[in-house]
């Protein structure tokens, strides 16, 4: 029986190298965002290669379900990466329940910095940090322990700890092949790769942050004082 994990992160988080790291173990098959054609579709926003998003993959909310939940995976470990904004305000988390689940975390003054420059602007909604929360409370009430938390900056800065002891809260044994990787694409990255992944085909392993001063603007910081409490929030709860 497959064993199926789902990471919930936001958008300019370490997210695809994680994913990257999982799929590098040979009993793990992965799959990318599965819900972003359905998200654009929903609430049309017009993300980069949104036309060719919405051709990729299933672009209905209980299809993609029916696809993670029910669909034949042939490895022992299946990874599922997700976007925290691309589930809406009641969209029903109930297929989550028998999943294991982990979060990832990214302090928000670097997710706002980084997504506009990406993309121009940010607002509240378009990170997913406060849906990210809402999420990870909304899972909580289906086990009894903690929900395991990880940081980007903690990960990169010591990716054996942080991965082997997200392993162990998993109870998945740690594999030394989740902290490397061969550069290049991969036939598991979703369409947008072309668009968003340059720097991840390139990589080959966590590498160590540039930790720098972050300059919001009024706007920018307006984001950052409203999704702040929910960070800190996720935060106590990190391994």
């Amino acid at each position: 029986m497959t064993v199926r994990i789902a990471m919930w992160s936001g958008p300019r988080n370490i997210s695809t190298a994680m994913m990257r790291s999982w799929e590098n173990r040979a009993d793990c098959s992965v799959i990318d965002e599965p819900f972003y054609a359905a998200y654009l579709k929903r609430t049309q926003f017009r993300h980069p290669m949104f036309d060719e998003v919405l051709a990729s993959q299933p672009n209905d909310y209980q299809t993609v379900i029916e696809d993670l939940t029910k669909a034949l995976v042939e490895t022992p470990l299946q990874y599922q990466k997700h976007m925290t904004h691309h589930i809406l305000e009641h969209d029903d988390l109930a297929w989550a329940a028998d999943m294991k689940h982990c979060f990832l975390i990214r302090n928000p003054a670097y997710v706002i910095s980084s997504y506009t420059n990406s993309m121009g602007h940010c607002s509240v909604d378009d990170i997913g940090i406060i849906r990210q929360y809402e999420i990870y409370k909304r899972l909580s009430d289906n086990f009894s322990n903690p929900l395991p938390v990880i940081d980007t900056e903690k990960t990169l800065n010591n990716p054996m700890q942080t991965i082997k002891a997200l392993c162990d809260v998993l109870n998945i044994k740690f594999d030394s092949a989740m902290l490397s990787w061969p550069a290049g694409k991969r036939d598991s990255d979703g369409v947008w790769a072309a668009h968003w992944y340059r720097s991840v085909e390139q990589s080959t392993g966590f590498s160590k942050p540039q930790m720098r001063d972050v300059s919001l603007n009024a706007e920018q910081q307006a984001v950052l004082e409203e999704v702040l409490p929910f960070y800190e929030a996720l935060k106590r709860f990190c391994l």
